[in-house]
């Protein structure tokens, strides 16, 4: 703690809301002001005093913007849930009706690939997660399986757009071409990536019937083979989900999202 608050002591003001931002659990805590005051009783002079009365101001309105910021991003993501929760009413009457129809989720999808990708973050699954749980909470049982389908809509969405980001940057490097000049150039992939793509674009309750149509065994030349639509699943997860934040609730939506469909795959291919 005395560490951090030399660091902060000795920082520029401008500095500091970055330096609160990552240790804010520690410099936002009573402890932490408590401890600043103790050391300005005990400052060996004038200048040292100065500089923590200075840093004690500068904190306690550092804090506070650091808060509004969290709450308008909060309440920012907010907004966004909500805008995509909205479009699973029925336009006619405004009710949620569950099972939701083809149409209902379609808007809902359509709502969610009109947010920008970096807004689908980390906030936004917070705000999904913590909806969910009072609705469990509240006996909302039709609320709850719409939230769950937001997040379904949105690890499908994230990971098709992380394929196709990864899959440009890779071919891009192996050609010598910008990501950019390839993408224009980009022949279309086999067959088990496009398929993953039509999956990971449809409602998940079609996987069944879309697996069981397009799926065989490796000696089924007139179908896609499960081991090769399962590959393609795998590299998804080494290149995309892997790569995610350790412990992020990206990452666990996302690799929950293809661990179900793994074992549709597994269960309707035979």
């Amino acid at each position: 703690m005395d560490d951090m608050i030399t660091k902060l002591m000795n920082a520029k003001p401008y500095e500091l809301p970055s330096s609160v931002s990552q240790a804010f659990r520690v410099v936002s805590s009573p402890r932490f002001f408590l401890r600043i005051a103790e050391r300005s009783d005990m400052a060996s002079s004038d200048e040292e005093k100065k500089k923590l009365t200075t840093l004690a101001d500068n904190l306690a309105s550092t804090v506070a913007a650091v808060v509004s910021t969290a709450k308008d991003k909060m309440d920012e993501c907010a907004s966004i849930v909500e805008t995509i929760v909205k479009a699973a009413a029925e336009p006619s009457t405004g009710e949620f009706l569950v099972p939701l129809s083809a149409d209902r989720i379609a808007a809902m999808q359509s709502e969610l690939k009109r947010v920008d990708p970096d807004a689908l973050n980390e906030g936004f699954l917070s705000i999904v997660d913590s909806w969910m749980n009072k609705s469990m909470q509240d006996g909302l049982d039709g609320m709850v399986v719409i939230l769950q389908k937001v997040l379904q809509l949105y690890a499908g969405t994230q990971i098709s757009r992380a394929r196709t980001q990864l899959q440009t940057k890779v071919a891009a490097a192996l050609t010598g071409q910008s990501p950019k000049e390839h993408e224009e150039t980009m022949s279309s992939n086999g067959p088990p990536a496009i398929l993953l793509e039509d999956l990971l674009n449809m409602d998940t309750d079609k996987w069944d019937v879309e697996i069981r149509n397009r799926v065989g065994e490796d000696n089924d030349s007139s179908r896609i083979s499960k081991s090769a639509l399962m590959g393609e699943v795998q590299r998804t997860i080494e290149g995309v989900v892997l790569g995610l934040e350790s412990g992020s609730m990206a990452q666990r939506v996302q690799a929950e999202y293809l661990r179900e469909l793994s074992s549709k795959i597994e269960a309707i291919a035979t």
